[in-house]
């Protein structure tokens, strides 16, 4: 029921100012107004979405990967004022997992919070990732967590409303599994999808495990499989296989419980949990806050299924190269390695493994007891080398290598594309003139124009091909149909997407030897069109 002297009054003030008090990007009538008959600055409320979600299409960065890569971070963060207090036992300067405050009589608090975009499509399991995630900092520490405040942000009206029930339904599970007690939250209305948890926990203050005690010697355990990143990117653009998105989902709700009850137990000198930050980010402020260069076989890292051939396809999230920004100046890799191997190393990680440096004489035991307790993709990733300023040699056996790109490695899984949509629209060089011509606007032809602007668009978008084999498709195509303004447009398209002189022939040669010596004629007196 329309309050009508409600919405008089609010649009009056609105239109008064000339901009909606609710949105004030927005002038008053807003589209929302004039499109549903909705005020919802008065108060009214557009009616809730229904259906299934699948939540990374709704975020640009999934799961860590959209949090601030370490060296900006460090940047910001330099010229802040320290934390005076004694009481203080681990605090922002050390760059560790959490914060550690002394509470007397050998007991202290340990304290982090954690909060990140999607990475995966189910809201239950996003949940669930989430509190995993953000409770592994106090693992990481040795610490046993007790409460958490829970944290979310959420688009409001624009995805069904059970989506956030369901990402709090699998937080809460999650922290009941950890033994953990959510006592209170914090919701926001935001465009992007985002939830995390603020944690608390105690730690006995001769049992605290940092990121700063790695001794020469020590042997490097990894509890989790590397790569979710890499998945949670394939994923997005319909390129993984379910098999992946699977093993990936359950590794990120895993707790890492059992492993830090281990690690504390058999009396490891230094711990940190892998996140978004890379395997290369965590381990290099590792061995600068140790003091220590350690070395790493690449051979030995646990990966997801499918993490290697989605390399080969090209399938590397931008985060990598943030991540590689920070601290690639700290990583030594051999000759033997591909920037492939390289890359797979800075992918940055969701609810990720902790990374034990532990004395030799006990990393075999250590190793055994959690795969005895269920800690299964857990393996000996390398060692401390000795002291050092932080490096990380990163070395291989050849025993492993990045597979060859096959019709396989490029299949995807899904439904045909005309019931997927894709995070890159290419739009056919005709697109335009389909809406031409006569024809009143909502007319049955416009709706038939429009159709097929959209079946151009999805035709022309990457699928089972990516999109550089398709931009080589329409320029061998264009040659053969010896159209000219889909030639010229395809041929600048190349350019920016990094094409070469010889890969732009290779392309329209295939159209030549289809379409004969008129095509060769064509492609000759417009080649050189897409040049500037």
């Amino acid at each position: 029921m329309i309050d009508r002297e409600r919405r008089k009054r609010v649009m009056q003030r609105s239109i008064r100012l000339g901009h909606c008090i609710c949105d004030p990007k927005q002038p008053c009538p807003c589209p929302t107004f004039k499109d549903k008959n909705i005020c919802t600055c008065a108060g009214e409320r557009l009616e809730s979405p229904t259906g299934a979600v699948r939540l990374t299409r709704l975020v640009e960065k999934a799961g860590c990967a959209s949090k601030i890569d370490q060296a900006f971070l460090k940047t910001v963060l330099k010229d802040l004022p320290p934390v005076d207090d004694p009481r203080v036992l681990v605090g922002m300067a050390a760059g560790d997992d959490a914060g550690i405050y002394d509470m007397g009589d050998g007991q202290a608090l340990v304290q982090t919070v954690d909060v990140f975009t999607p990475s995966v499509d189910d809201p239950y399991t996003f949940g669930q990732v989430a509190a995993a995630n953000s409770v592994s900092d106090i693992y990481a520490m040795g610490g046993t967590p007790i409460t958490a405040l829970s944290v979310i942000g959420f688009p409001v009206r624009k995805i069904p409303d059970q989506a956030m029930s369901d990402i709090l339904r699998g937080g809460i599970d999650k922290m009941k599994e950890a033994g953990v007690a959510i006592i209170g939250g914090h919701s926001i209305n935001d465009p992007e999808i985002k939830a995390g948890f603020a944690v608390t926990g105690m730690i006995d203050k001769t049992r605290v495990v940092t990121n700063a005690g790695a001794c020469s010697g020590d042997v490097l355990i990894l509890t989790k499989p590397l790569g979710t990143g890499i998945v949670a990117f394939a994923a997005q653009i319909d390129r993984a296989r379910p098999e992946s998105v699977a093993a990936a989902a359950a590794s990120m709700t895993s707790l890492n419980k059992t492993a830090a009850e281990l690690m504390v137990e058999f009396g490891a000198h230094a711990a940190t949990d892998v996140t978004g930050f890379s395997l290369m980010g965590h381990l290099a402020e590792m061995a600068r806050s140790s003091g220590v260069d350690v070395r790493i076989v690449w051979d030995d890292l646990p990966l997801f299924e499918g993490v290697l051939e989605y390399a080969a396809a090209g399938i590397l999230p931008g985060a990598i190269e943030r991540n590689k920004e920070s601290c690639a100046d700290r990583v030594m890799p051999s000759e033997r390695l591909t920037q492939e191997m390289v890359d797979l190393c800075f992918d940055a990680q969701t609810s990720g493994g902790l990374l034990i440096a532990i004395e030799q004489a006990k990393a075999p035991s250590l190793l055994k007891a959690l795969h005895d307790r269920g800690v299964s993709a857990a393996a000996i990733i390398g060692e401390v080398k000795g002291k050092g300023t932080g490096l990380i040699h990163l070395e291989s056996t050849g025993e492993r290598a990045i597979p060859a790109v096959t019709a396989k490695t490029a299949e995807p899984p899904q439904s045909p594309i005309v019931n997927r949509q894709s995070s890159i629209q290419e739009v056919p060089c005709c697109a335009d003139a389909v809406t031409a011509g006569p024809g009143e606007p909502g007319s049955e032809m416009d709706q038939v124009k429009a159709a097929f602007k959209q079946f151009l668009s999805a035709a022309g978008s990457p699928h089972g091909l990516d999109a550089y084999t398709k931009q080589a498709t329409a320029i061998a195509l264009s040659v053969a149909l010896r159209c000219e303004p889909c030639l010229t447009m395809h041929l600048k398209n190349a350019r920016k997407k990094g094409f070469t002189r010889a890969e732009i022939d290779e392309a329209a040669w295939m159209g030549i030897s289809f379409a004969g010596s008129p095509a060769m004629v064509f492609y000759e007196q417009l080649k050189d069109s897409c040049r500037e």
